[in-house]
C-alpha cells in the first residue's frame, strides 16, 4: 500500500537534510514523500531540491513551492498532490523513527466497529541543555502518558490520515494560522471517524530552546485554543454515536494557566491584610518575592502570562472575525 508523507517548511534550511533523511529511512515501502516550501527567505527550497533520495523504484520525492501563505495551505497542496491511500504529516524539525509508518499501519483495521480515519504517534522532545527545553520535554511526555487509545487530536508532527476522508472534509483549513491539526481532527470525528493513538510510533523533535520562542508558541497555542472552544464547544465534539470526545490541545498548560490568577488573588490578600495583620502581610510579600526570584517558578509565571495573552488575542480575533473566526 502506497503511503505519502508530507512535510512543510519555512526558513528551515538547517533542518531539511535530517528530516528528509529520516523520512527516506522509513522501513515501509512503497513511499511517496512530498516536501513543500512556504515562501522561505533562506535556502530551504534549494536544500529540498538538492536532496538526493535513495535510488529505489518504490520511493519518490516530490518538492513543491508556494508563496508565504501558511502551513495549512502547504499541507493542502501536498494533500492534493498525494498519491497514497494514507497521508502522513510531520514537521521539518522532527526526525521520525524508521518504524513510525509501519507501527501505525500495524494497528489497522483498528477497533471493532470503528471507522479509523487517522492514526497518531508519540512525539518525543529532545530535553536539550536548557531549563526551557527540559521543561518542554517533560511537559509533552506527561501529556502523552495520559492518552487513551482513542483520541481527539492527530498531532501535526506524527500523524497519518486516510486520504479519502481527509479530502472529503476539505483538508486543512487555510484560515487557521495554528492548530490546523486539531481542527481537522475534530471535523473527522464529527463525520463519524475514530483517531487511534499508537504510542510505539515515535517521532523525535529537536529541543525547543530559547525563552522567546517557547513563549511565542504557548501564546499561539492559547490563541488557537480559544478559537477551538468557540467553534467546537468547551467540552469537545460529539461522534456519530452521540459520544462526547474532549479536545486536549493545551491540556499540558491547564494547571500553569492558573498561576497568574492565583498570584493576583495573593496580591489582593496581602493588601487586605496589611493594616490589621502587617506581620502576615510581610510574610506574604516575601513569599511573592521568592516565587518571582526562583528561575523554575519565574519561567512558569511567564508561561501562564503567555497563555492569558493568547486567550485575550483570541477574544479580539473572535470580535473582529479574523484568524479562522467567522
Amino acid at each position: 500500500m502506497l503511503i505519502t508523507i508530507t512535510v512543510c517548511a519555512r526558513d528551515a534550511e538547517y533542518w531539511v537534510k535530517d528530516c528528509l533523511s529520516s523520512l527516506c529511512a522509513q522501513d515501509h515501502r512503497p513511499l511517496q514523500i512530498i516536501a513543500v516550501d512556504d515562501g522561505s527567505n533562506d535556502s530551504t527550497l534549494e536544500q529540498m531540491q538538492s536532496f538526493l533520495p535513495p535510488q529505489e523504484d518504490d520511493i519518490e520525492l516530490l518538492v513543491l513551492s508556494q508563496e508565504r501563505i501558511g502551513l495549512s495551505a502547504g499541507r493542502n497542496r501536498a494533500v492534493n498532490a498525494a498519491a497514497g491511500e494514507w497521508i502522513a504529516i510531520t514537521d521539518i524539525d522532527c526526525r521520525p523513527d524508521p518504524h513510525w509508518i509501519s507501527k501505525m499501519l500495524s494497528q489497522l483495521p483498528g477497533l471493532d466497529g470503528e471507522d479509523i480515519v487517522a492514526l497518531t504517534g508519540r512525539t518525543v522532545f529532545d530535553p536539550g541543555l536548557t531549563r526551557i527545553s527540559r521543561l518542554r520535554s517533560k511537559s509533552i511526555e506527561k501529556k502523552y502518558a495520559g492518552r487513551d487509545k482513542s483520541v481527539s487530536l492527530a498531532n501535526g508532527p506524527c500523524s497519518m490520515f486516510r486520504a479519502d476522508m481527509l479530502r472529503s472534509i476539505g483538508g486543512f483549513s487555510p484560515d487557521w494560522f495554528h492548530a490546523e491539526d486539531m481542527e481537522v481532527s475534530l471535523r473527522m470525528i464529527q463525520n463519524g471517524g475514530t483517531i487511534l493513538y499508537v504510542p510505539e510510533a515515535t517521532v523525535q523533535h529537536v529541543a525547543e530552546e530559547g525563552l522567546l520562542r517557547f513563549l511565542k508558541k504557548r501564546y499561539r497555542d492559547a490563541r488557537a485554543h480559544f478559537r477551538i472552544i468557540k467553534r467546537y464547544g468547551l467540552r469537545g465534539v460529539k461522534t456519530s454515536r452521540n459520544l462526547m470526545v474532549k479536545h486536549d490541545f493545551i491540556s499540558d498548560g491547564a494547571a500553569i494557566s492558573l498561576l497568574i490568577p492565583m498570584l493576583g488573588l495573593w496580591s489582593i490578600a496581602v493588601n487586605l491584610l496589611w493594616q490589621k495583620y502587617p506581620t502576615v502581610a510581610i510574610f506574604g510579600m516575601f513569599v511573592q518575592i521568592f516565587i518571582f526570584v526562583m528561575p523554575w517558578s519565574r519561567l512558569r509565571i511567564l508561561w501562564s502570562a503567555a497563555i492569558w495573552l493568547g486567550i485575550g488575542q483570541g477574544i479580539i480575533d473572535a470580535i473582529l472575525g479574523r484568524a479562522g473566526h467567522h
